[in-house]
């Protein structure tokens, strides 16, 4: 049995601040893989994923992109959830109308509105820092390693696509993640790419015909598996969308894909 160590350490990012990040060693490691939390932050879904992969043979780090002090009282699972609910609640075709997102914002309390303006009204903003930050992880903890990976979940999806086109990684896996803003910057993805998505995923999956003629025209190392009758998220079996089936399968890919790329 593969033995691990597993603690909670820190990085530096700007502003003279330090970051939380979960690092899981292995011995006799084949690389280390980089792994980015759906937008609930480093819950126990993103840290069990993480022990998985390390017992695969690699190392392993997981940021907790809310551990700055001013946001750790804030971001908050729970608080995060609270404050999304209402909107997902809405059908798809509400969730980018103003008078309807005015509505919703009218009934959160100070703090859910203080996070659904953040991963909202400000979104792109919220990438820039995150992206900012998982640069400095990336520069402190994985240059010089050998073989490099990362797999993003739905918000980290997207922040691992976008990662993938201006850091060096070998393997880059995207489970339904949001594409580049630029789909453009994927000229510049130098490793290879799987694309995980779930069928009923309009919103995410939207881009994916664009996706696929920037990998023609860049000819970019990429792959996508496409799950048929399963919903954003499939793969937590912590959440209401799980699908066992398509998750088993899903990680025998995954396994797959780090083996052949990262060795």
């Amino acid at each position: 049995m593969t033995e691990l160590t597993e603690s909670m350490k820190k990085f530096h990012v700007e502003n003279g601040q330090n970051l939380d990040f979960l690092d899981i060693k292995t011995e006799g490691s084949r690389g280390k893989i980089m792994v980015i939390s759906e937008i609930w932050g480093l819950t126990a879904f993103i840290k069990s994923f993480s022990r998985r992969l390390a017992k695969e043979g690699y190392d392993v780090i997981a940021p907790d992109l809310y551990s700055r002090p001013e946001d750790k009282q804030v971001f908050t699972e729970e608080n995060i959830m609270d404050a999304m609910r209402p909107m997902w609640s809405l059908p798809p075709e509400k969730r980018r109308d103003p008078a309807a997102i005015k509505e919703v914002m009218g009934k959160l309390s100070p703090v859910g509105k203080q996070i659904f303006d953040f991963v909202s009204e400000k979104r792109e903003l919220m990438e820039k820092r995150m992206l900012s930050d998982l640069a400095n992880l990336y520069d402190q903890e994985m240059k010089g390693v050998g073989k490099k990976g990362v797999v993003g979940f739905c918000m980290g999806g997207g922040l691992a696509f976008q990662m993938s086109t201006s850091k060096e990684f070998e393997a880059s896996v995207i489970f339904y993640g949001a594409s580049p803003r630029n789909l453009d910057d994927m000229e510049h993805i130098k490793g290879a790419l799987f694309g995980i998505y779930a069928g009923e995923d309009s919103g995410i999956n939207a881009t994916l015909p664009q996706v696929m003629e920037r990998v023609v025209r860049y000819k970019t190392d990429f792959e996508m598996k496409m799950y048929p009758g399963t919903y954003h998220a499939f793969f937590n079996d912590t959440g209401m969308s799980y699908n066992r089936e398509a998750s088993e399968d899903a990680w025998e890919r995954v396994k797959y894909f780090y083996r052949r790329y990262l060795k």
